[in-house]
Protein backbone atom coordinates (compact mmCIF):
# COMPACT_ATOMS: atom_id res chain seq x y z
CA UNK A 1 0.00 0.00 0.00
CA UNK A 2 1.22 3.45 -0.91
CA UNK A 3 2.25 5.88 1.52
CA UNK A 4 -0.23 8.96 2.38
CA UNK A 5 0.89 12.14 3.36
CA UNK A 6 -1.44 14.37 5.30
CA UNK A 7 0.04 17.54 5.19
CA UNK A 8 -2.14 19.14 1.87
CA UNK A 9 -5.55 19.19 3.56
CA UNK A 10 -4.37 19.99 7.24
CA UNK A 11 -3.34 23.29 5.51
CA UNK A 12 -6.13 23.63 3.68
CA UNK A 13 -8.10 23.44 7.17
CA UNK A 14 -5.74 25.60 8.83
CA UNK A 15 -6.22 27.89 6.08
CA UNK A 16 -10.09 27.93 6.22
CA UNK A 17 -9.60 28.93 9.72
CA UNK A 18 -7.43 31.67 9.63
CA UNK A 19 -9.62 33.47 7.11
CA UNK A 20 -12.50 33.50 9.62
CA UNK A 21 -10.22 34.03 12.41
CA UNK A 22 -8.47 37.03 10.54
CA UNK A 23 -8.34 40.87 12.25
CA UNK A 24 -7.97 38.94 15.93
CA UNK A 25 -5.57 39.98 18.49
CA UNK A 26 -2.51 38.30 19.11
CA UNK A 27 -2.31 34.19 18.97
CA UNK A 28 -5.97 34.28 18.57
CA UNK A 29 -5.57 34.83 14.74
CA UNK A 30 -2.26 32.81 13.56
CA UNK A 31 -2.14 30.08 16.33
CA UNK A 32 -4.57 27.08 14.88
CA UNK A 33 -5.16 26.12 18.61
CA UNK A 34 -6.13 29.39 19.42
CA UNK A 35 -7.49 30.82 16.99
CA UNK A 36 -10.05 27.45 16.81
CA UNK A 37 -10.64 27.76 20.33
CA UNK A 38 -11.55 31.83 19.55
CA UNK A 39 -13.60 31.11 16.39
CA UNK A 40 -16.07 28.48 18.43
CA UNK A 41 -16.71 31.53 20.92
CA UNK A 42 -17.33 33.87 18.50
CA UNK A 43 -19.53 30.99 16.67
CA UNK A 44 -21.51 30.82 20.16
CA UNK A 45 -21.74 34.55 20.23
CA UNK A 46 -23.05 34.92 16.73
CA UNK A 47 -26.13 32.55 17.63
CA UNK A 48 -26.89 34.37 20.93
CA UNK A 49 -26.32 37.71 18.64
CA UNK A 50 -28.96 36.68 16.13
CA UNK A 51 -31.71 36.05 19.22
CA UNK A 52 -31.09 39.14 21.23
CA UNK A 53 -31.48 41.46 17.67
CA UNK A 54 -35.13 39.37 17.47
CA UNK A 55 -35.96 40.35 21.01
CA UNK A 56 -34.66 44.63 20.08
CA UNK A 57 -36.08 44.46 16.83
CA UNK A 58 -39.30 43.86 18.15
CA UNK A 59 -39.37 46.12 21.14
CA UNK A 60 -38.30 48.81 18.47
CA UNK A 61 -41.57 47.79 16.10
CA UNK A 62 -43.59 48.22 20.04
CA UNK A 63 -42.11 51.58 20.25
CA UNK A 64 -42.92 52.57 16.66
CA UNK A 65 -46.71 51.30 16.75
CA UNK A 66 -47.24 52.83 20.47
CA UNK A 67 -46.06 56.50 18.95
CA UNK A 68 -48.06 56.04 16.03
CA UNK A 69 -51.31 55.06 18.05
CA UNK A 70 -50.53 57.73 19.93
CA UNK A 71 -50.66 60.25 17.33
CA UNK A 72 -54.50 58.81 16.72
CA UNK A 73 -55.33 59.54 20.59
CA UNK A 74 -54.89 55.75 21.22
CA UNK A 75 -52.72 54.34 23.75
CA UNK A 76 -51.16 50.97 22.33
CA UNK A 77 -52.61 48.18 24.87
CA UNK A 78 -55.59 49.52 23.83
CA UNK A 79 -55.05 49.31 19.53
CA UNK A 80 -53.52 45.84 20.49
CA UNK A 81 -56.17 44.81 22.51
CA UNK A 82 -58.90 45.67 20.26
CA UNK A 83 -57.26 43.96 16.94
CA UNK A 84 -57.19 41.09 18.84
CA UNK A 85 -60.82 41.61 19.58
CA UNK A 86 -61.64 42.43 15.94
CA UNK A 87 -59.73 38.94 14.73
CA UNK A 88 -56.85 41.58 12.88
CA UNK A 89 -53.72 39.16 12.61
CA UNK A 90 -51.33 41.42 11.97
CA UNK A 91 -48.10 41.12 13.51
CA UNK A 92 -45.87 43.78 15.13
CA UNK A 93 -43.22 44.39 12.62
CA UNK A 94 -46.32 45.00 9.98
CA UNK A 95 -47.91 47.53 12.24
CA UNK A 96 -44.74 49.68 12.18
CA UNK A 97 -44.31 49.12 8.45
CA UNK A 98 -47.81 50.44 8.17
CA UNK A 99 -47.37 53.36 10.96
CA UNK A 100 -44.01 54.11 8.72
CA UNK A 101 -45.00 53.87 5.42
CA UNK A 102 -48.27 53.77 4.90
CA UNK A 103 -49.70 56.30 7.45
CA UNK A 104 -53.81 56.46 6.13
CA UNK A 105 -53.81 52.62 6.55
CA UNK A 106 -52.98 52.85 9.86
CA UNK A 107 -54.94 55.18 10.62
CA UNK A 108 -57.82 52.60 8.82
CA UNK A 109 -56.58 50.25 11.51
CA UNK A 110 -56.99 52.06 14.33
CA UNK A 111 -60.71 52.54 13.66
CA UNK A 112 -60.93 49.33 13.25
CA UNK A 113 -59.27 48.29 16.71
CA UNK A 114 -61.41 51.49 18.09
CA UNK A 115 -64.53 49.90 16.67
CA UNK A 116 -64.32 46.86 18.34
Amino acid sequence: MSRVKRGVMTKKRHKRLFKRTKGYWGQRKNVYRRAQETNLRALAYAFTGRKLQKRSMRSLFIVRVSAASRQHGMPYKDLIYGLKQAHVELDRKMLSQLAIFEPQAFAQVVALARKA
